[in-house]
């Protein structure tokens, strides 16, 4: 599953506020946006469709009410599920190889991969 550039710029802003939003909180908080406003419930529904947003509830907007929405996943989830979605699959350990020679990783952040990577082999280990 990969989302539009519409659907990503709306995805961004429900990660980004980490909280549920509706349709105006999103139309309020979208300030570098592609789409227009009008076609945010097309962009919503999609996105319902897909699976990567969920309804969460109802909240009071003047004399209306309006259904908030919140992330099914991570970004991270996401970029981890869209990875693995296409039909020429990468190779994990050259996949991971090749992030690791990015500029931009610190230290810290190797050291914390290192750590999960242990983690998990520990898990496995005492299945």
């Amino acid at each position: 599953m990969e989302l539009t550039k519409s659907e990503m710029e709306i995805m961004d802003v429900l990660w980004e506020t980490d909280q549920p939003l509706s349709r105006a909180d999103l139309l309020a908080k979208s300030t570098e946006k592609t789409w227009k406003d009008s076609s945010v419930h097309i962009l919503l529904n999609g996105l319902l469709e897909k699976g990567v947003i969920q309804e969460v509830g109802l909240v009071k907007r003047s004399k209306t009410y309006s259904r908030v929405f919140s992330p099914t996943m991570t970004r991270e989830e996401y970029f981890a599920a869209t990875i693995f979605s296409h039909r020429h699959k990468p190779d994990l350990v050259k996949l991971v190889a090749a992030l690791l020679q990015r500029e931009d990783i610190s230290e810290d952040d190797l050291a914390k991969i290192c750590a999960l990577v242990q983690q998990r082999t520990i898990a496995n280990s005492n299945s």
